[in-house]
């Protein structure tokens, strides 16, 4: 887990920096590319065709649908803020999780994990202090990304025990990559040698780190591994400061602060209540 925290800042930062010079929907249509293409052989070799048709494709279509509409919001994100506000901002999806949960899992709630989802919704006010003029297009596509990196992650339990994970993963990176490539003749602006590089490192880099993500699931229940998530935002904010000279300010870290405690404590009933 900590493995796959670490890669992910830094195809993030990749994005960030080719959203400079390309658009975002180029961007996300190379990270998906490239993370395909490293993806389907291994899950053709291991699983044959049925790779391409899981057991509920309608759902799977959807799923994959929402990490496509939450990248794309986080690379926006990624382009107008920080990278350590963007994650922390995107570290919402906990909470909007546990909002969720009773009415599109039928799971109970109970009043502590309730204040808890309060407490951090305080941190992402703390994070983008509206009054301050910092609030801005930035934060809600960052916000944006948490909401939908919740259902996504809704779906994904929905869909649990129905196919392989690398059947799963694969089936996502293809439903981006049909989608994201409907945008590029609207889009596309030819790429440098550079750029082309940029891009393979980055798809390289995430299917990667999604694999060790998967791998780490094999090992420890999820609530158990949910804390350990959060070290991406510091680890992001020390590839933000040393490439991009971006640095949250004490606010910001004292927002991020609220959001990760609220979101550990949510993590630690998920725990107790599995136990």
């Amino acid at each position: 887990m900590l493995g796959a925290m670490l890669l992910m800042p830094v195809y993030d930062g990749i994005a960030k920096y080719l959203s400079v010079s390309y658009p975002v929907p180029q961007v996300v249509w190379g990270r998906y590319v490239v993370h395909l293409a490293a993806l389907l052989p291994v899950a053709l070799w291991r699983y044959g065709p049925r790779a391409l048709w899981p057991r509920e494709p309608g759902l799977q279509v959807l799923r994959g649908g929402l990490l496509l509409g939450d990248t794309v919001l986080f690379y926006f994100a990624l382009s107008l803020l920080p990278m350590a506000d963007t994650l922390a901002l995107f570290f919402i999806f906990p909470l909007v999780v546990t909002v969720c949960a009773p009415v599109l899992l039928a799971e109970r709630v109970g009043p502590r994990r309730w204040l808890a989802v309060v407490v951090g919704a305080v941190g992402a006010l703390i994070v983008i202090r509206p009054g301050a003029g910092i609030f801005g297009w930035g934060a809600v596509f960052a916000l944006g990304s948490g909401v939908l990196y919740a259902l996504y992650l809704i779906a994904t339990r929905r869909l649990a025990g129905n196919d392989p994970p690398m059947v799963t993963l694969t089936y996502t990176a293809l439903v981006g990559v049909v989608v994201a490539t409907v945008a590029q003749p609207f889009v596309w602006l030819p790429l440098t040698s550079q750029a082309l590089l940029l891009m393979l490192a980055m798809g390289l880099i995430a299917a990667v780190s999604h694999f060790l993500l998967i791998r780490s699931f094999d090992h420890a229940l999820a609530s158990q591994l949910a804390p350990f998530g959060y070290s991406q935002i510091v680890i992001a904010a020390i590839f933000g400061y040393v490439v991009f000279g971006d640095f949250p300010d004490a606010w910001s870290w004292f927002g991020i602060a609220v959001i990760v405690a609220s979101g550990v404590f949510i993590s630690l009933r998920e725990r107790a209540r599995a136990g």
